[in-house]
């Protein structure tokens, strides 16, 4: 299927604008960065601690397919240096190394601050709906609210995550949001005509690499 370079940003764009739903912010108890391989999910986090909205950081996350090899130790502990860095406070600061997903980062910050009743969750843009979708399921009681770092689809690509890595990651996390919900992961979300159509045609332009191996193969039959 021979697609324009246009028709593919046109489709990326539509992917975007899904995953990157909007919510307000408040003060809270903690914000929590969800680790990943793009630091400014950490600046983002000390944009958030230094304007007050906050009075402590927890970053969650272990070392995962994207980070390792770039981070000498995991996404938590390299968010921290980053914010430290940046002049937050090494006590302002707790860790949580282990989560390897989405949900387990909702667990495993759950565990550390159970009596936490407002949460600033901050992901990467395009993630933010499947942290919704999956805080409705493993946190439904906390008040979350869920932000990343305020640019557009063309500044997300990063020297190390490229922009077709950026749109396979995007493709494989809207199959994800069809199907966690019936392993019980995440809350079911729409799925409007458009986005179904964007995800059709960049899987058939050849952005799998997300995808499971298992739903690959089929599509290569």
């Amino acid at each position: 299927m021979a697609v324009s370079h246009g028709s593919v940003m046109d489709c990326a764009q539509v992917l975007w604008d899904y995953h990157n739903i909007e919510t307000s912010l408040d003060h809270a108890d903690i914000i929590v960065g969800l680790g990943s391989y793009d630091l400014r999910v950490a600046d983002r986090c000390v944009e958030l601690y230094t304007s007050g909205l906050a009075p402590r950081i927890m970053f969650t996350g272990a070392m995962g397919n994207w980070t390792r090899g770039r981070f000498a130790a995991s996404e938590a502990q390299a968010f921290t240096e980053r914010a430290v860095a940046t002049g937050v406070p090494r006590h302002a600061v707790l860790l949580e190394e282990k989560a390897t997903n989405i949900s387990e980062n909702v667990l495993y910050v759950r565990a550390q601050v159970p009596d936490a009743e407002r949460v600033i969750w901050v992901t990467k843009p395009q993630t933010r709906r499947r942290v919704s979708a999956t805080l409705q399921i493993r946190w439904p009681e906390v008040v979350s609210m869920i932000t990343a770092p305020q640019h557009a689809l063309e500044e997300q690509p990063v020297e190390h995550h490229s922009k077709e890595a950026l749109i396979a990651e995007m493709v494989g996390d809207v199959w994800r949001m069809a199907a966690y919900p019936d392993k019980g992961f995440q809350a079911r979300q729409p799925l409007e005509p458009d986005v179904q159509a964007a995800f059709d045609t960049l899987v058939e332009t050849g952005f799998t690499e997300h995808l499971p191996p298992s739903v690959r193969s089929l599509l290569d039959r």
